[in-house]
């Protein structure tokens, strides 16, 4: 899970499993599998950052756990 921050500046919680998309537009969208779009602050790089930061941490967590 993933924190983003919506254009009025309310930060929230995304599962980033269910992430389909990303777009700049030139505001950042993010299409959900279920077809949900989401507006939010980040750039498509920051998000991919905070997607890879997470499945690193998942990764590493799970590595330890083994």
């Amino acid at each position: 899970m993933i924190d983003v921050t919506r254009l009025n500046g309310s930060v929230f919680t995304v599962n980033c499993d269910l992430i389909e998309m990303v777009e700049e537009t030139p505001d950042t969208v993010v299409t959900l599998t279920t077809g949900r779009k989401l507006i939010v602050k980040e750039s498509r790089q920051e998000l991919k950052n905070l997607v890879l930061s997470y499945k690193r941490k998942i990764y590493i967590e799970k590595e330890c756990l083994e």
